[in-house]
């Protein structure tokens, strides 16, 4: 028997009955037009349109979705604020010629290449009215430290945030170097000051959705994917020094692993 391979053309999006998008649209409660320009957006970085194409009408659309048009205007509306397509009066909708990579963040899994990815990482730091004084830890995790620091921060690229950042961080080192600790991403600082001293650094990361507070921080659609990193870094003597729960913006977010590279005893769990 011979089998060929079918050429997808560039342009042409994979056939699917209409019914079936329709049952998976309504068992998600993520809004209508969110699912539809996530669809459309994946096609895009797919290149099943390619850069400076025609999209389909708004009445393609309309029928292959089988939503109303204000959904598709909607979800066309959020692709143009993100800069993959642009509008010209009477001609169409077009995908940008300028197709960046927009998931500029890379999440490496050991911890020197992490740190030194969000070195620059600019942070504004949020003032905490009653900030919670010992982090939520694990049974899996080490031994507390016996008080800690919090620091709550936005972080920004471009003008732009990206990220949720809820740190506690040993008192004891906060207090040796309090100055970087306010001003720049926590975990740097502590990778510079204690490399020697650090026994074990887990990352474990899950995805989820924004709820209406991210969403509002983040200046993103609510329920649009968010993805949630949990940072534990232990001293040689098991102490937990250093807890970290951020949140960022699904559509920057990466993850660059080597699997035939020593993590250095870091781990990333993916759930």
């Amino acid at each position: 028997m011979v089998m060929t391979a079918k050429t997808r053309t560039a342009g042409r999006a994979p056939a699917r009955p209409a019914q079936n998008l329709a049952r998976t649209f309504k068992r998600s409660r993520v809004p209508l037009y969110i699912q539809v320009a996530t669809l459309l957006r994946r096609r895009i970085e797919d290149g099943h349109f390619a850069a400076g194409q025609k999209m389909p009408t708004l009445d393609d659309l309309e029928r292959e979705f089988q939503v109303a048009r204000v959904t598709v205007r909607q979800a066309i509306d959020l692709l143009q604020k993100e800069g993959l397509v642009w509008r010209q009066q009477g001609k169409g909708t077009f995908v940008s010629q300028d197709m960046r990579e927009k998931r500029w963040l890379r999440l490496a899994i050991d911890m020197d290449s992490l740190a030194q990815t969000i070195d620059g990482n600019v942070p504004r730091f949020v003032a905490v009215k009653d900030p919670p004084p010992f982090p939520r830890l694990l049974p899996e995790d080490g031994k507390p430290a016996d008080d800690y620091h919090y620091l709550r921060s936005i972080q920004y690229r471009g003008g732009e945030p990206f990220a949720i950042a809820s740190v506690h961080v040993a008192q004891a080192i906060y207090e040796r170097f309090p100055e970087e600790f306010e001003t720049h991403t926590t975990l740097p600082v502590l990778v510079r000051h204690q490399r020697d001293d650090i026994g074990r650094a887990q990352t474990t990361v899950v995805i989820g959705s924004a709820d209406p507070e991210t969403a509002e921080l983040l200046r993103i659609p609510l329920n649009a994917p968010i993805a949630e990193a949990r940072f534990v870094i232990e001293n040689r003597e098991g102490v937990v020094i250093y807890v970290a729960e951020l949140v960022y913006r699904g559509d920057c977010v990466r993850f660059d692993i080597d699997l035939l590279k020593d993590g250095g005893g870091a781990g990333m769990t993916l759930g």
